[in-house]
């Protein structure tokens, strides 16, 4: 089928470039295991797990046929003042692999649903502990927590920000970004180790600013994901727990894009040691086949919630949405995640993630306009120094290069991001970076 047989005048894209799409469209139309089928026949090899989300790989039909079955089984029901069966076997199954107490589940659609739900649970929480007076947020800069308005507000990223000015939240507040350009450009599968305590203006300006006391919760990725695979410096987020542990104040892991698998664990909260008091995730649960995400919070908020002395018959915390724990995501997440263990596909993208890294490194390095690799799981990403005048569209140039010559890429701002599927071989990880480097000399 080729763009022109159908129509492209009613579909506004998200976080596209709409005007020039429309010049050059890339549609995909079939996938399967590693690659994509697009609107003009062309094989496109999926280097970006589809958005973080492609785990186990394109048409898998464990998860298909499980899908089908629900469909035929139970569609739809109401999620309020009533429940599914799979909504509690998926919620004891994801339970079950988070870290410490993280045993209570808040079943969404999306992260950027996940983000807003984790607030306002933070906010719920302290008060029903007496304390609600902590109504302050505390994010990072170039963080990414969706595109709802606490998602925004606690993220740090400009553009996501910038056309909403006073709509978002008034009292949030941001750590500084963690990352070291001079000397910590080149991390290869290590935790980089920076020069100076990248926590100290939290502890000595942010808090005493606000007051402790006031703060609800402090919100990161364990990995800045979006913003182009920026990893925490070693001891980070154990620094962080123990912080939020000193005042009072949550800690919530937005694991969206760390969450099954990608760091080879469970959780990014597993591979660094850390448990969070909420911990995000979306994408990778249902392999992105539909919609799901949610929030998994410790006992001890769920516990703070229940004990009330208000009649039995009152909603003890006003939230949830249409599509809350639909049994057929669920039913997808239980089938994807048994995918996974099946099959050993976290261990093994721990061992792939090497093999990616290695790859990065012995190729981009000393490559035109190279500034940095950083590699860590399964992502790497390699930096470029920006146009002057045109930050970005370095970047945007070798994505579409690379997805002509039939490899899908991900730029971000003027880094380029790598992370497959992690059913990925060698041979797929060769084709990618090598395309990749080929379009970074032609761009030079």
């Amino acid at each position: 089928m080729a763009y022109n047989d159908f129509n492209m005048d009613s579909h506004w894209l998200p976080f596209t470039p709409n005007r020039a799409f429309r010049k050059d469209p890339r549609v995909f139309v079939a996938a399967d295991g590693m690659h994509f089928t697009t609107h003009d026949g062309k094989q496109v090899i999926d280097g970006i797990s589809s958005l973080w989300c492609v785990g186990a790989g394109h048409n898998r039909k464990p998860i298909n046929e499980a899908i089908k079955k629900q469909l035929d089984t139970l569609d739809y029901a109401t999620a309020f003042q009533a429940s599914n069966d799979q909504a509690f076997l998926a919620a004891e199954k994801i339970a079950a692999m988070a870290p410490g107490d993280l045993n209570k589940v808040l079943f969404c659609n999306s992260g950027s649903e996940a983000a807003d739900t984790s607030l306002k649970v933070a906010l719920a929480y302290h008060r029903a502990r007496g304390e609600g007076h902590r109504n302050v947020f505390i994010g990072r800069e170039r963080g990414y927590h969706g595109v709802g308005f606490g998602g925004m507000s606690v993220g740090g990223i400009p553009a996501n920000r910038k056309a909403y000015g006073t709509a978002l939240l008034p009292r949030v507040d941001h750590m500084r970004f963690i990352h070291d350009p001079k000397n910590a450009a080149y991390i290869h599968n290590v935790e980089p180790e920076f020069g100076e305590d990248w926590l100290a203006e939290l502890e000595q300006r942010i808090l005493p600013l606000h007051d402790p006391s006031n703060v609800a919760a402090i919100i990161v990725e364990p990995v800045a994901g979006s913003a182009g695979w920026y990893l925490p410096p070693k001891g980070y987020l154990q620094r962080l727990r123990e912080i939020c542990d000193k005042h009072g104040i949550l800690l919530i892991f937005d694991e969206v894009i760390t969450g099954f698998g990608r760091m080879g664990t469970n959780f990014g909260a597993d591979f660094y040691g850390v448990v969070p008091d909420m911990l995000n995730f979306a994408k990778c649960v249902t392999n992105g086949v539909i919609p799901l995400g949610g929030v998994i919070c410790r006992d001890k908020l769920y516990d703070a919630m229940m004990k009330t002395d208000a009649p039995e018959h009152t909603i003890e915390f006003f939230h949830g949405y249409t599509y809350s724990g639909h049994p057929v995501a669920c039913a997808a997440a239980i089938a994807t995640l048994d995918v996974y263990e099946k099959e050993g596909l976290f261990p093994r993208a721990g061992e792939m993630g090497k093999v990616l890294g290695d790859a990065f490194h012995s190729t981009f390095k000393g490559l035109p306009n190279v500034i940095g690799i950083r590699s860590l799981g399964l992502a790497a990403a390699v930096e470029l120094a920006p146009i002057a005048g045109s930050p970005g569209k370095r970047a945007y140039d070798i994505f579409v290069d690379c997805f002509k010559k039939g490899s899908l890429v991900r730029p971000a701002g003027d880094v380029l991001v790598i992370a497959p599927p992690y059913i990925v071989e060698k041979s797929h990880i060769d084709q990618l970076v090598n395309t990749l480097a080929d379009s970074v000399r032609k761009h030079a």
